[in-house]
């Protein structure tokens, strides 16, 4: 299985509970299991972390993900299908505003990633399902299982890679 992360998968671990300066096992293990092909991050999720950055200087994950060997590490090297982010595009409603469109920012793509092998790519989000959410609103859980793609979140995988502050030992 393949894990596609969404940026907010790194976003939550820095601020939360896995900060680069404090856990840096976390950090080397994401770094070993995209070398591995478990785990990676499409183009548009990784410039959503890089986007996020307030202050490049001073900011560890900007840092982290802005360094060579860790970005060619997690990066998925794979263009996107226009049709495939078009149909997930549609899940949220066929006829979008421009500030919609806007609000969803690279969600389509991220799962139109996995939807190209569904069978063996799962997103990783933070984000929880919220069913009754329309439009633009909607949450990546909900349109994944609309179009049916594998979707968990970040504590999933990492029981499912085995992750572990020792696992290099």
């Amino acid at each position: 299985m393949l894990y596609l992360l969404d940026a907010n998968v790194l976003i939550t671990a820095q601020n939360l509970y896995y900060p680069v300066d404090a856990v840096p096992e976390f950090w080397e293990w994401l770094v070993h299991m995209g070398n591995a092909g478990e785990i990676k991050m499409p183009i548009e999720t990784l410039e959503e972390v890089k986007d996020g950055s307030n202050d490049a200087e001073r900011d560890l994950l900007y840092a982290w993900i802005q360094d060579d060997a860790h970005k060619a590490a997690i990066l998925f090297d794979e263009d996107v299908q226009p049709a495939l982010v078009q149909r997930v595009t549609n899940q949220y409603a066929p006829d979008l505003t421009d500030d919609e469109l806007e609000a969803i920012g690279r969600d389509p793509f991220l799962i139109a990633h996995a939807l190209a092998d569904p069978a063996n790519r799962c997103v990783v989000t933070t984000e929880a399902s919220k069913r009754r959410q329309q439009r633009q609103n909607r949450r990546i859980p909900d349109v994944c299982a609309d179009v049916g793609v594998q979707c968990c979140d970040t504590f999933t995988m990492l029981r499912a890679l085995r992750f572990s502050t020792r696992w290099r030992g």
